[in-house]
């Protein structure tokens, strides 16, 4: 595929569309041109360019126009203005309208090609089409070359184990591998095996009988049940305790679960993702994962990769964030100044993509105006990388404690003292954990739900 980035040139003045489209492929562009603006609507659909260099001044309809009907299909896509009509009012008027540079005739070639470079490089040279696929936005040609072994693997009835950093984005990828199943149609269950503390886990799993336990006072459906007819997903799979990885291996090889307390395999029919940020085999050479498992959950592998490896991603989903805020909050779409942008595009992101999300979440709250500043940009980031460093134990220790008190609680729907049998102590010590943690047990009753 070619490494050229895309230029679509609309102007209706012939000799202007020659000297600009030589200019062009002498600088390495690939040029397709339109003399005017409903022939370039025709061109963008039919496929995709980098940057649209468009004259203001045209017969049908106005590069201004264009230029709007453009930002709302291709929305990350940079629009250069062209006019010899030039004043501040125009160039005041396409700036806040969103247009990226606003040049003046007669077009200055060093200005040009410098216009168009900073384009590309502030919002991503592409290498394939922009696309969503189930909640994934990517114009990176590594996501699509993963999201084709999506489609492909998605029809094939095979264990999959998704391998990336925290916050590429694991659940959306084993989404999609689900929505492309043939059990596309059954419910898509999740649950992070690292959240859940290792004494519940096996009952959340397999589910487990009234009476296996002290506090058990109903039956409780496990999520392989749940799952029935779909898929399990299994987060953060390399943190499941051994005791538990010999019961799930059993699970994959048998097809039927025994929940706690239970005296009879029941069948079931589910498809397993999984998905880990570990080396899970370094884990194994550790003794903390067993390697018959692994071979059982990692018949394919998908590898995720960070968001510093998909760069010209990041401005596509710093705008997708923008959109689903200003949809959330009915609101104005807000967007980034270019020196904003090429804060987030030079920054590492240790945190990929959720952590993307924050600082857009941050600066769209903060920013009094409808154009993010390099400044705010500046602000979040320090605010995350500051947030970033380990809390206190301490702190760390309260934010467990009242973790595994609402899972207690639910397990047992809510009832007080059933919930401080299970965690083993004592009614009047439970009142006053929860208490303590501002947690009202009375939300996790069945009658609150209804």
């Amino acid at each position: 595929m070619s490494t050229k980035s895309k230029v679509l040139l609309v102007d209706d003045d012939e000799s202007l569309l020659k000297l600009l489209t030589i200019r062009l492929l002498a600088n390495n562009y690939e040029v397709s041109t339109a003399n005017c603006a409903s022939d370039a609507l025709s061109e963008l659909q039919q496929q995709h360019f980098d940057v649209l260099l468009t004259d203001l001044r045209m017969d049908d309809i106005d590069g201004m126009q264009l230029a709007e009907q453009v930002q709302q299909l291709y929305p990350t896509m940079p629009v250069v203005m062209m006019t010899a009509h030039g004043s501040i009012p125009d160039a005041v008027k396409a700036t806040k309208q969103g247009v990226f540079a606003f040049l003046t005739k007669p077009i200055d070639k060093d200005e040009l090609i410098d216009t168009l470079a900073k384009a590309v490089r502030l919002h991503g040279h592409s290498q394939g089409q922009q696309s969503n696929h189930h909640g994934i936005v990517t114009r990176s040609a590594t996501m699509h070359h993963l999201l084709e072994q999506v489609r492909m693997v998605g029809a094939a009835d095979v264990n999959v184990l998704i391998s990336g950093a925290s916050g590429t984005g694991k659940e959306l990828l084993a989404k999609a591998v689900h929505e492309n199943s043939n059990v596309s149609d059954g419910p898509f269950v999740a649950i992070n095996c690292g959240a859940v503390p290792a004494e519940l886990l096996e009952s959340q799993l397999f589910g487990h009988k009234k009476g296996a336990f002290t506090g058990a006072t109903t039956d409780h459906v496990g999520l392989f049940s749940q799952a029935e007819g779909g898929t399990l997903f299994l987060d953060e799979i390399g943190d499941m305790p051994l005791n538990l990885q010999v019961k799930l291996l059993r699970v994959l090889q048998e097809k039927t679960i025994r929940p706690v307390g239970h005296s009879e395999e029941i069948p079931v029919n589910v498809r397993v993702v999984s998905a880990t940020h570990k080396d899970l085999p370094t884990a194994i050479s550790e003794n903390t994962f067993r390697e018959d498992l692994y071979y059982r959950l990692n018949v394919v592998n998908l590898r995720l990769p960070a968001l510093n490896e998909r760069r010209e991603d990041i401005s596509l989903l710093a705008h997708y964030f923008c959109e689903q805020i200003a949809a959330r909050q009915e609101q104005a779409v807000k967007r980034f100044s270019d020196d904003a942008m090429d804060l987030l595009l030079r920054h590492d992101w240790p945190g990929n993509i959720r952590q993307l999300q924050n600082v857009v979440e941050q600066v769209v709250a903060l920013s009094p105006s409808e154009l993010i500043s390099a400044k705010q940009v500046a602000l979040a980031l320090q605010c995350e990388m500051e947030s970033s460093t380990p809390i206190a134990l301490n702190e760390a220790k309260k934010q467990f404690e009242r973790e595994y008190l609402i899972r207690v609680l639910k397990m047992v729907d809510g009832n007080v003292a059933q919930a401080a049998k299970l965690a083993k102590r004592n009614r009047s010590d439970f009142y006053k954990l929860i208490k303590k943690h501002d947690i009202d047990a009375e939300q996790f009753a069945p009658s609150a739900s209804k």
